[in-house]
C-alpha cells in the first residue's frame, strides 16, 4: 500500500508541477491535474488535503535540491571546485525538476506569498553563507575582487535560465529537448566563464 500511495502522490506532484507552471496558481484546476496524472479527482484531495498544500508541495520539492546544492560551500574549500560543483548542481536542478523549477521563479517573482518565513529564511540563510564563503575566498587573494552578491546572481540565471527559459532555448536549438550532452556543455561553458572571471590578474 505505502509503494501505491508513493506512486500516486508522485504522479499528483508530477502533474501538479506542469500545471502550475503553465497556468500559475490561481488558474489551475485540481481536476486538471488529476486528469494528467491519470488519477481520480479525489485522490488530490486525499493526498494533499488542498490546492493550497499540492502548491506548497511543489515548491518544496524543488527548495530541498537547492539548499542541498550549496553543500560544497565553505570557506576552507577550494574556490573552483565549489564553484565548479554549485554549477553543476544547479545545472541538474534545471534538467530534472524543470516545471518545479518554473513554479519556483513564478513564486519568487511574486514575493514569495506560499512560502513559510523558515524557508524563505533558509534560502535567504543559505545564500548569505554562500556569499560570505566567495567574500572570505576574496579577502585571502584567492580569486578577484568582484562583487560576490552579484556573482552568485549571475550563477542563478545563467543555470536556472535552462528550466525557466526552456521555450527560448527550444526555440534557438531547434530541439525540442535539450539531451545530456547539452546539459555537459551548458555546465562547462558557465564553469568556463565563471572562473576565467574570478582568476586573480
Amino acid at each position: 500500500m505505502s509503494t501505491i500511495r508513493e506512486r500516486n502522490k508522485e504522479l499528483i506532484l508530477r502533474a501538479a508541477s506542469e500545471e502550475f507552471a503553465d497556468k500559475g496558481f490561481a488558474a489551475t484546476k485540481t481536476s486538471d491535474i488529476a486528469a494528467k496524472a491519470g488519477l481520480p479527482k479525489p485522490n488530490v484531495y486525499y493526498y494533499f488535503k488542498s490546492k493550497e498544500n499540492l502548491y506548497r508541495e511543489v515548491l518544496e520539492s524543488i527548495i530541498e535540491p537547492i539548499l542541498q546544492a550549496s553543500t560544497p560551500f565553505n570557506a576552507d574549500g577550494v574556490p573552483s571546485e565549489v564553484l565548479s560543483g554549485y554549477i553543476r548542481s544547479k545545472i541538474r536542478i534545471s534538467r530534472d525538476l524543470p516545471f518545479a523549477s518554473k513554479v519556483f521563479a513564478s513564486e519568487i517573482m511574486h514575493g514569495a506569498p506560499h512560502l513559510s518565513p523558515d524557508l524563505v529564511e533558509q534560502l535567504n540563510g543559505q545564500a548569505r553563507h554562500n556569499i560570505d564563503c566567495i567574500q572570505t575566498w576574496i579577502d585571502r587573494g584567492q580569486i578577484a575582487p568582484i562583487d560576490p552578491n552579484h556573482l552568485m546572481f549571475s550563477i542563478w540565471a545563467a543555470t536556472q535560465t535552462y528550466a525557466d527559459f526552456d521555450w527560448q532555448i527550444s526555440a534557438v536549438t531547434g530541439k525540442a529537448k535539450l539531451d545530456e550532452a547539452d546539459y555537459e556543455a551548458a555546465a562547462q561553458t558557465i564553469i568556463r566563464l565563471v572562473l576565467k572571471g574570478c582568476e586573480v590578474d
